[in-house]
């Protein structure tokens, strides 16, 4: 039992479903122009009561029953998301809650779109270290509250929803390795900056901030720096990955950096056309997605990715 596998995936979207044609009565925009940018055709958005910890745990209800075991066998719950129901407690700590259980470790990660892979490897450190069975990793975000409707250039690329893994100790091998980074010094480049502070809203935005070209050009080069760091941590090469997972951001970042691996486009997962940006729930949600379709098979090798706000950047190298 020295190996530390994902034994179950879910994922959840809100109800509602705005296509571009949609988006474009409200905002200044087209589903031409969209699509041409950024390969987005439609994303959900919440409604009310559909929170961030709604969302968690309706995942986290679908990895268990794929892991099949039961919400009291968790030993640890991790949320990453940038959108928490409320200040505190933790949205962990709400999803265990909501499953009718306690005892366990439950927090929350802040790491912007890189949240998932944070948590994963996160929890499998603390599984390595002994004490541990089983591990519940949710990205979970609500990023359609940080909008500002009127600013095309990002409320057209955000969407709201929920990936959820179960990770358990195993005989096989499952995660190879993690890698992760950040470098605030380019905080400004993608950020909220806005905050609460005695009752009230900073004089600072509370919406989404992005330099879009900036974003671009940093994102392509630490995705395909951090990947080829999981290759050769593993000593594989790129033609012996069946799946790269990026996260969803945008198609012209999936897939200039899978041209920078030199792999293939038929051996990358996408599903930011359906759902759009949904920062941590992107990487969780997009291999579910692949795993209920029949894309991604047991035993095979998977490159998980992602970049976010911060900045932060990460990988990880798994056979599933």
């Amino acid at each position: 039992m020295n190996h530390i596998r994902i034994t179950g995936t879910g994922s959840a979207l809100p109800v509602r479903c705005v296509t571009n044609l949609e988006l474009s009565k409200t905002v200044d925009t087209s589903d031409e122009w969209i699509r041409e940018r950024t390969g987005i055709r439609q994303r959900y958005l919440a409604s009310e009561g559909e929170t961030t910890s709604v969302l968690a745990t309706r995942a986290a209800r679908i990895a268990l029953e794929a892991a099949g075991i039961e919400a009291k066998d968790l030993d640890l719950i991790i949320v990453a998301t940038t959108t928490p129901d409320m200040v505190f407690p933790s949205t962990a700590c709400l999803v265990q809650a909501a499953l009718g259980v306690s005892g366990s470790i439950a927090f929350d990660i802040q790491a912007v779109c890189t949240g998932f892979l944070y948590g994963l490897a996160t929890a499998e450190r603390f599984m390595r270290a002994g004490g541990i069975r089983h591990a519940l990793v949710i990205g979970a975000d609500t990023l359609s509250n940080l909008l500002d409707w009127n600013d095309r250039t990002t409320c057209v690329l955000f969407g709201d929803g929920a990936g959820a893994v179960v990770l358990s100790r195993s005989d096989h091998p499952g995660i190879l390795s993690s890698h992760l980074h950040a470098d605030g010094s380019h905080a400004g480049m993608l950020c909220v900056p806005g905050n609460v502070s005695k009752g009230a809203m900073s004089t600072a935005s509370p919406f989404i901030h992005m330099d879009g070209q900036s974003v671009f050009k940093f994102a392509v080069k630490v995705l395909d720096e951090v990947c080829r760091e999981a290759l050769t941590a593993n000593h594989f090469s790129i033609d012996e990955i069946d799946w790269l997972i990026p996260h969803q951001a945008n198609i012209r970042i999936l897939l200039s950096t899978a041209r920078k691996l030199g792999l293939p486009e038929n051996k990358v997962i996408i599903t930011v056309g359906e759902h759009g940006n949904t920062s941590a729930a992107s990487v969780p949600l997009a291999l579910d997605v692949a795993v209920r379709n029949g894309s991604v098979q047991a035993g095979q090798r998977l490159l998980l990715t992602a970049v976010g706000g911060g900045f932060t950047w990460g990988s990880a190298l798994v056979i599933f």
